[in-house]
C-alpha cells in the first residue's frame, strides 16, 4: 500500500485543510484516516496510537513501543515516537499540541482517549475531523479505484462458486463459513463480513446468521465482503432453493430493474438523492414502495461504508471518482427478502460497474 500512494501529497493536502478550516492540528487514531495520511494502520487496542500533523511543522507519530517494529518509517513524512509501559501517551500527545487554538479529531478516536485529551488542554476546541477526512477520501484516484476492482472481482469469483453450491441442509452459519473461506480462496486478503440470511430471517437486511438449516423453498440473500489492499467489497446476490414462486420472480425481477435502473442514473452533477429516487420508483411502481426500508447505497473505500450515501435528503452532486453501491431490496415480514447489490464508481462520463457477476435469479440445490 505505501508503494502505490503519494502519502506526502496527501498529508499536504490534509494541511491545506486544516489552513481552510481555521485547524491548528490533525489528529489521527483509529479507523482508516490513519492508513490514508500515513501508510499505518493500527492494531485496534486499548494502546494509544496517534499521529499528530500540525498546520506546521513535522508530523508525529505516537505507537506503543511494542508495535513499533511494524512500522515503516518514512522520515520525510514522520517522525516516529514509540511510547513505552510506564508513559503516559495522552499527555505525549497533548505536549505536541499545548500550542494549538483548534485540534481536529477523527470520527474513530477512542472515548477514553479524546476526554483525556481534553482534560490536558482544557483551553484548546476539539471538533470532529469529518470534513476534512471526507473531502481527502470521498473521490477514489485510479489506484484506488483499481484496487475497489480487484476486491469487486474476488467477490465475484465467490458469487458464481456459490451458484454451483448446494444450500439445502445446511445451516446459515455453515454457508457462512463457505463465505469466508471462499472470499480468501478467491483472492481478498482478509474476509471482513457476511450475512447469510434464509427464509423468512431474508426480510431482515442485516440478519446474523445463524443456527436455521436453509431448506427447499428458501431465499438466501448473502451479502458478503471482503479487503484487497485495505479496499473493501461488498456484495449482495440473492438465491433460491428450488423453484421458486410466482410472486417471488416478480418482486426479485422489480428489484433488478430498480438495482439496474439505478446504476443507469449515476452520472456526474446528478444528485445522490435523485439515483435513490430513480431505483425507489421502480419498485413503488411494482407495488413494494413500503417493503424497500433502506438507503438506496452507501459510499466504499478504506471503510465499508463511508460518504457519500445515496438517500433522499442528501442533494451534493455525484463527481467522478466516488465509489458507492447500488443495493436496492424488498422485504417481506415473516416470508422472503431480495437484494442485489453492485459497487460502482461515477466517471467523468458516467459510471463504471466494478462488479461484473450476473443479475439473474440464481437458483440453487
Amino acid at each position: 500500500m505505501n508503494a502505490v500512494f503519494d502519502h506526502a501529497g496527501r498529508i499536504s493536502a490534509a494541511r491545506a485543510l486544516l489552513a481552510d478550516h481555521d485547524l491548528d492540528v490533525l489528529l489521527l487514531s483509529g479507523g482508516p484516516d490513519l492508513p490514508y495520511l500515513m501508510g499505518y494502520e493500527a492494531m485496534p487496542l486499548e494502546r494509544l496510537t496517534m499521529a499528530v500533523i500540525p498546520r506546521d511543522g513535522a508530523a508525529t507519530l505516537f505507537v506503543p513501543e511494542l508495535e513499533a517494529p511494524r512500522v515503516e518509517v518514512v522520515p520525510e513524512l514522520f517522525e516516529l515516537r514509540p511510547w513505552t509501559e510506564t508513559e503516559d501517551p495522552v499527555v505525549l500527545v497533548a505536549d505536541r499540541c499545548r500550542a494549538a487554538r483548534r485540534v481536529a479529531v477523527t470520527d474513530q478516536t477512542w472515548a477514553v482517549f479524546l476526554l483525556g485529551l481534553q482534560r490536558e488542554l482544557p483551553g484548546v476546541e476539539f471538533v470532529s475531523a469529518r470534513p476534512l477526512s471526507r473531502a481527502l477520501r470521498v473521490r477514489k484516484d485510479p489506484a484506488e479505484v483499481e484496487l475497489l476492482r480487484r476486491a469487486a472481482h474476488a467477490a465475484d469469483r465467490v458469487v458464481t462458486r456459490l451458484e454451483a453450491t448446494r444450500f439445502s441442509g445446511r445451516s446459515e452459519h455453515e454457508l457462512s463459513d463457505v463465505v469466508a473461506r471462499m472470499t480468501l480462496d478467491q483472492g481478498s486478503d482478509v474476509a471482513t463480513f457476511r450475512i447469510v440470511a434464509s427464509g423468512p430471517n431474508a426480510a431482515s437486511p442485516h440478519h446474523e446468521p445463524g443456527p436455521r438449516v436453509i431448506g427447499e423453498g428458501d431465499a438466501v440473500v448473502v451479502d458478503f465482503g471482503g479487503k484487497v489492499g485495505g479496499y473493501c467489497s461488498d456484495t449482495t446476490r440473492t438465491f433460491h432453493v428450488g423453484a421458486p414462486p410466482v410472486e417471488f420472480v416478480e418482486a426479485y425481477e422489480a428489484v433488478r430493474r430498480a438495482q439496474e435502473a439505478g446504476v443507469a442514473a449515476v452520472a456526474p452533477g446528478v444528485a445522490a438523492q435523485d439515483v435513490d429516487a430513480v431505483a425507489r420508483s421502480v419498485i413503488a411502481g411494482a407495488g413494494y414502495a413500503e417493503r424497500f426500508i433502506h438507503r438506496l447505497g452507501h459510499g466504499i473505500g478504506l471503510d465499508v461504508h463511508e460518504d457519500p450515501y445515496l438517500v433522499d435528503g442528501n442533494r451534493e452532486p455525484l463527481e467522478a471518482g466516488m465509489a458507492f453501491s447500488i443495493e436496492p431490496g424488498v422485504y417481506l415480514p415473516g416470508r422472503f427478502g431480495i437484494r442485489i447489490e453492485d459497487i460502482v464508481v461515477c466517471t467523468a462520463t458516467g459510471v463504471d460497474s466494478l462488479n461484473q457477476s450476473h443479475h439473474d435469479l440464481r437458483i440453487v440445490e
